[in-house]
């Protein structure tokens, strides 16, 4: 796997989330991010993947 490269050996996993992201408008969004975590080593490789409510 690419990111075993990157990073270093672990169990590598795939997560997702919801968060309020700051947009460089300045406008305020709930948005789906999505990650790699593994164990020790922390979480890499964030991404927002879907815009939802604007606040």
């Amino acid at each position: 796997m690419r990111i075993q490269k990157q990073y270093g050996h672990g169990r590598w996993r795939k997560l997702k989330g919801h968060a309020k992201v700051k947009l460089q408008s300045g406008s305020i969004r709930i948005a789906e991010i999505h990650w790699c975590e593994a164990h020790g080593i922390g979480k890499k490789k964030m991404k927002i993947k879907v815009f939802g409510l604007k606040i």
